[in-house]
C-alpha cells in the first residue's frame, strides 16, 4: 500500500525567530520511503539537523520575519496490515527489564505518576498484568474522555485530563501513558499520522495523531487510547516522555500559526503526477 502523506504549516513571524522543527518520517520507517521527505521552506532558509537523545530527526531554522512556510511531502510504502495485536503479551517484571527502557517508567512534564499511582492501582490493579491491564487502561481511558478540539489547551496535563473528563489525542495517551507507567509498564508516547485507510466515509480533516507504545514480551506494541481500535497506515514522526520532547515544532519567539494543512492517504501504486 502507497502512502502520499506531508503537511503544510505557515506562521507569521514578528522578527526573525529561532525554530526547531519535528516533521519527518521516523527513522525506522525511512528505508519504506520513495523519496526523502526533506523539510521545505518558503522563502529557503538554511535548515541543519541533528538527532535527538531519542533518535529522533530534528530540525534547525532560523524564520524570517514576515509570512514562513514549512512542510514536508513523500510517498511511503505501507505493509497494509493494521496494529499488530498480542494478546498474550506479558509484562516484564521491573528488575528484568533492560536499562534503555527504564526511562520509560519514570513520570514527565505532563504524566505525573506520583499523583496518578493510587488511582491506577485502585482502578487496574486487580487485572491481570500484560495486555489485559494494558488495554483496560484505554478502554477506561477512551471512555472516560470526551474528545473536543475547541477545549484543546496546550497545558494540560494527565492528571488534569483524568480530572476534566476532557481532551484531544494527546491528552488521551497522556492519561494512559502515566496510568501504565504507575502500573510498572514501560510506556512511551508516540506522534505521526493515521490514515483513514478502511474507515468508512465521510472522513474529517487530516491532524497529526498521538499514540502509545507500551514494553511486553521484549518489543513495542502500539496502543492508540483515542480511537481504541487498530488502525491501517499509522506513520510514527517521533518518540518520546511525552508531548514536551516531541513537539512538532518549537518557536523561540512570537508567532502566529496561520494556516495549517495534513495529508495522509492510500494512492495508485503507480503514477505520481498532479499530487500536491
Amino acid at each position: 500500500m502507497r502512502i502520499h502523506l506531508g503537511c503544510q504549516l505557515t506562521y507569521q513571524l514578528a522578527q526573525p525567530t529561532p525554530m526547531i522543527v519535528n516533521l519527518n518520517v521516523h527513522f525506522s520507517k525511512a528505508g519504506r520511503l520513495e523519496r526523502p521527505d526533506y523539510l521545505h521552506t518558503n522563502p529557503y532558509v538554511p535548515v541543519t539537523s541533528y538527532r535527538d537523545s531519542f533518535g529522533n530527526w530534528i530540525n534547525r531554522l532560523v524564520g524570517p520575519q514576515g509570512t514562513f512556510t514549512i512542510g514536508t511531502d513523500t510517498v511511503i510504502h505501507d505493509d497494509g496490515h493494521a496494529d499488530p495485536v498480542g494478546y498474550g503479551a506479558y509484562q516484564h517484571p521491573v528488575e528484568e527489564l533492560p536499562s534503555d527502557v527504564m526511562v520509560y517508567l519514570l513520570g514527565s512534564r505532563y504524566c505525573e505518576t506520583d499523583l496518578l499511582s493510587d488511582e491506577a492501582w485502585r482502578l487496574f490493579g486487580h487485572i491481570e498484568t500484560g495486555w489485559d491491564k494494558v488495554q483496560a487502561v484505554c478502554n477506561f481511558v477512551h471512555n472516560h474522555i470526551h474528545f473536543d478540539y475547541m477545549q484543546a489547551r496546550a497545558t494540560r496535563t494527565a492528571a488534569e485530563t483524568y480530572n476534566e473528563g476532557i481532551g484531544v489525542c494527546r491528552d488521551y495517551t497522556h492519561l494512559a501513558v502515566a496510568f501504565c507507567r504507575a502500573l510498572n509498564i514501560p510506556t512511551r508516547y508516540c506522534t505521526g499520522y493515521i490514515s483513514d485507510v478502511n474507515l468508512p466515509q465521510p472522513w474529517g480533516e487530516q491532524d497529526f495523531c498521538a499514540w502509545m507504545e507500551v514494553y511486553l514480551s521484549g518489543r513495542w506494541w502500539t496502543f492508540d487510547p483515542r480511537n481504541n481500535a487498530p488502525r491501517w497506515g499509522r506513520i510514527l514522526i517521533a518518540i518520546g516522555r511525552d508531548a514536551s520532547d516531541v513537539p512538532l515544532t518549537h518557536t523561540f519567539g512570537p508567532n502566529t500559526l496561520t494556516g495549517f494543512k495534513v495529508w495522509c492517504e492510500e494512492v495508485p501504486e503507480q503514477g505520481a503526477a498532479g499530487w500536491r
